[in-house]
């Protein structure tokens, strides 16, 4: 009985863990052949100060299958396409942005997007807005932390963050080489590893200092990285509020009010500090996931995904809340919840010949590791041992469907695996379930 019991929370662990109910990733980037050209035909392709990573639709759906990933949300990656231009940039946003709403009607439920605009030109970055979230059907919009020396928060844009918020818009801000830097010293350390972060903790700030968001309660800003220096920088900035008003240097201002309307993705190094410090100045509820691909490798995002997702219900978080639930509340209606009945879980009950068993289950960890690695139709493929008797095996198997179940069994390492431990195993029983906790979970998300 405790042996079935064991097993029966082993199987809701593992549920939650691979991704059984629909999860959201915030931060992720459509590099599109348009945009590669257009950047290209500037000499733009090494702005950041690194090369821009190759992308195509098949590889993103490719890795949020792996990954577990149901819908992800599509932006424009640095730079900012102007170069001096104003009519030249909104063309070329205009048709970046029927590109990505293609892809969202082309794939339903698989991808939203944040439309990108024409900044610094601010005047065309309304209309664009205008088009974007009433015709185009776009998600929000993406603003740059600043586009050429134009932070967030600068008066300039009160025209524009007028427009989003009647609209309730959602802004996915994302850092961008800041206006004035050391071209030696990014070429010798990427500025991705500390200018990015110190880049979004300046634009927030300053959309803070402004009021930003007490004056407009209806923008809805997602803040990457972690929330980057914010929970180091906002303390001294809360701290120097009352100098530099006494001053005459700065208006009052509600710093609390205003960061309490910000949401944070976990995308880059979420250690487990990473969060609790982020948790100092938010809540739980403001956390969402985000992978940054294609910036980082497609396996290096899976298995950092899957320890975050171990590591914060360790830390006493809902991983649900964090990878799904949060992201649909902040988007809305536009994320379908997905049906899960179509997918094949079953129950492997295996009995290895003890003087066998290690060399057993060698053959399972590397079968378990190259179909999860090269198969986005297998979701899991889960091994246990009873503790009482290690020579019975157990394996939670979790095929997307039935055809992704009979194409796994016809791989070279699923027939290795097979052949390999023919004479290794003394019995085999085979359990098809009704995966009762997925229904429970897509009845929570509803």
């Amino acid at each position: 009985m405790k042996t079935k019991r064991t097993l029966a929370l082993m199987i809701m662990s593992v549920s939650t863990a691979t991704g059984l109910w629909a999860q959201i990733d915030v931060h992720s980037h459509a590099i599109t052949a348009s945009y590669m050209d257009f950047i290209k035909a500037h000499g733009a392709e090494m702005d950041e100060g690194f090369p821009i990573p190759g992308w195509n639709v098949e590889e993103h759906l490719a890795f949020m299958d792996q990954a577990g990933i149901e819908t992800a949300v599509l932006t424009m990656p640095a730079p900012q396409p102007w170069f001096g231009n104003g009519a030249e940039s909104a063309a070329f946003c205009r048709k970046y942005n029927e590109e990505c709403a293609a892809l969202k009607a082309r794939y339903p439920g698989r991808f939203l997007f944040c439309a990108a605009l024409p900044l610094p030109d601010v005047k065309r970055a309304v209309e664009e807005a205008v088009y974007a979230l009433d015709v185009l059907h776009a998600d929000g919009v993406k603003l740059a932390t600043n586009s050429y020396g134009q932070y967030l928060g600068d008066p300039e844009l009160e025209p524009l963050m007028e427009v989003l918020n009647a609209r309730k818009a959602v802004i996915i801000t994302h850092p961008h080489k800041p206006s004035a830097v050391n071209d030696k010293l990014i070429a010798e350390v990427p500025l991705a590893s500390y200018e990015y972060l110190a880049e979004t903790t300046r634009t927030i700030l300053n959309m803070v200092a402004h009021d930003v968001l007490v004056r407009y309660p209806d923008l809805k800003v997602v803040v990457p990285h972690c929330g980057s220096f914010l929970p180091n920088a906002l303390p001294r900035f809360k701290g120097l509020l009352p100098v530099m008003i006494k001053q005459g240097y700065m208006k009052p201002v509600d710093v609390d009010a205003n960061v309490a309307r910000l949401y944070f993705d976990l995308a880059g190094a979420a250690t487990d500090d990473a969060v609790r410090s982020l948790l100092t100045i938010t809540t739980a509820d403001h956390l969402l996931y985000g992978s940054d691909y294609p910036y980082v490798a497609a396996p290096a995002l899976v298995a950092a995904k899957g320890s975050l997702q171990q590591r914060l219900a360790a830390m006493g978080l809902d991983p649900q809340a964090v990878l799904s639930d949060n992201a649909r509340r902040l988007f809305g209606a536009d994320i379908p919840v997905r049906e899960y009945g179509e997918k094949l879980v079953r129950l492997a009950e295996i009995e290895v010949v003890p003087e066998k068993l290690e060399e057993y289950l060698k053959y399972a960890a590397e079968v378990g590791r190259v179909s999860m690695a090269t198969e986005p139709g297998v979701i899991a493929l889960f091994s246990m041992q009873d503790k009482a008797d290690p020579s019975k095996v157990y394996i939670l198997e979790v095929y997307a469907d039935q055809q992704a179940y009979q194409a796994h069994i016809q791989t070279a390492h699923f027939r290795k695996y097979k052949e390999g431990t023919a004479d290794m195993v003394r019995s085999l029983k085979l359990i098809d379930t009704i995966p009762l906790v997925m229904a429970e979970f897509v009845k929570k998300a509803q």
